[in-house]
């Protein structure tokens, strides 16, 4: 094969893209089409939770008009990071929209559903048998953040995409899964090099974004024995060399190394040459296979639970002061929380200052910036929801009513924009996992799962 075509539909699945686009970008005629379904990107919430980030709404249209465009070709289509994070719930809603649309639409195809959340025991067997390393400052794994994981997932490579395209899949769901992996594996699948069907994931997974303007919507690749070559469906669009080498850098410790299950990926030497006023030509990557195959392991635990409430102030006086206010507010807070049985140690209390350093906290260089009025964000992470809720009620209370000196207004200090001014966020959870696993077999992790629908 010359030339193999890929039609990515936008950065996530549920983020939108124009149906022009989609139809522009079939008239090529791909080979296969697409889309990323999640990344740990929005926190560690929706892999604990189990929840999506996106709206089932807006899911279900993009992949109304993905399954149907498939279908009518002939092609494979591939979600990969079904749901948002990849876990076993959002693996099996993803499906259940699926069948849903297939039913609605009366579609039928070869539906495969790759699994990648993972088993405790097997986890604590791997640590047992020195096969985990940690990432980045992360711990040595151990059998208790194991056994405190609400959920862990494998980041599945190419290789359980591409057996499950050996094996008749024409609908593709992934768990967990590499971004450009989704890509790779039908790319390398039909005889394509590694490194152009690599760089081409690099540019799909994340849509348009390879092009200016940017925003959610589809990107075309063709993949060629020594280069690739980057085109927006849209004619609003166009990739130029510059929006393709920046986007190039994105979401990597190193600009020009990625490493990914398997191999390595280098960009050092690559070229960017415009073809056209809108297509880019990238070539002189190259691909490292890893001497020993390792999958990334992510994992989140509970950490408590959250309430918060939003408010602000245009208060002249109180602004001049807010530093000492705000440390009086957190004594007062305490203090009043342990009356009631509450002790310090159960919860911890953050007021995110906007206007002032919410953004950056203690990092905000620019400490002397006279603001007219000031946005807070009033944060509690407790125990439990009950305490949570206890505390901010009272931080509410003495942020609103507490007096200062120079006070002039006699009621309250705050504007509140919501009522109820209270907010529970329920469960919070931080990641507890960023680790490898070495593995003989990149599919042993990865149980297929296939049905017709």
């Amino acid at each position: 094969m010359d030339e193999f075509r890929m039609l990515s539909t936008s950065g996530i699945l549920g983020y939108g893209y124009a149906e022009e686009s989609l139809k522009i970008g079939m008239s090529w005629q791909p080979h296969v089409i697409g889309c990323d379904g999640g990344s740990t990107d929005p926190g560690p919430h929706y892999l604990g939770s189990g929840t999506s980030f996106c709206s089932r709404l807006s899911v279900k249209r993009d992949l109304r008009l993905m399954l149907m465009a498939a279908v009518e070709a002939g092609i494979p289509c591939i979600i990969g990071t079904s749901g948002g994070a990849g876990g076993e719930p959002h693996l099996q809603d993803t499906a259940a929209l699926v069948r849903e649309i297939a039913r609605e639409e009366g579609l039928h195809f070869n539906m495969a559903l790759i699994h990648s959340e993972q088993p405790a025991d097997a986890l604590v067997d791997w640590v047992a048998q020195g096969l985990t390393a940690p990432l980045v400052k992360m711990p040595p794994l151990d059998e208790a953040t194991i056994r405190r994981a609400t959920r862990i997932v494998g980041m599945m490579g190419p290789e359980p995409i591409a057996k499950a395209l050996d094996e008749g899949a024409q609908v593709i769901l992934t768990g967990r899964s590499s971004d450009p992996a989704q890509w790779a594996a039908p790319a390398i699948r039909a005889g394509m090099a590694p490194a152009p069907s690599w760089y081409a994931g690099k540019m799909l997974e994340c849509g348009a974004e390879p092009s200016v303007p940017k925003e959610p919507d589809c990107i075309f690749l063709r993949v060629r024995d020594d280069h690739v070559i980057c085109e927006p469906p849209n004619p609003i669009r166009r990739s130029t060399p510059l929006a393709v080498s920046n986007f190039a850098l994105h979401e990597n410790a190193s600009p020009i190394h990625h490493t990914e299950p398997g191999g390595l990926l280098d960009t050092s030497a690559c070229r960017f040459t415009a073809v056209s006023d809108r297509a880019v030509k990238i070539d002189g990557m190259t691909w490292t296979p890893a001497e020993q195959y390792t999958v990334k392991l992510e994992g989140v635990e509970l950490a408590g639970y959250r309430a918060i409430t939003i408010c602000g102030t245009r208060d002249p006086v109180l602004i001049g002061q807010i530093d000492s206010y705000l440390d009086t507010h957190r004594t007062k807070v305490a203090a009043k929380a342990e009356s009631f049985g509450v002790a310090p140690g159960t919860y911890r209390m953050i007021v995110h200052a906007y206007g002032k350093n919410g953004v950056m906290g203690p990092w905000e260089p620019k400490q002397d910036s006279a603001a007219h009025e000031l946005g807070f964000v009033v944060e509690v992470v407790a125990d439990t929801q009950e305490i949570a809720d206890a505390v901010l009620a009272m931080a509410r209370t003495s942020l609103l009513h507490a007096d200062f000196p120079g006070r002039l207004c006699k009621e309250g200090n705050m504007a509140f924009p919501f009522s109820p001014s209270d907010i529970a966020m329920g469960a919070m959870y931080r990641f507890s996992v960023f680790h490898t696993v070495a593995v003989q077999d990149p599919c042993a992790m990865f149980p297929i799962e296939h049905e017709k629908v």
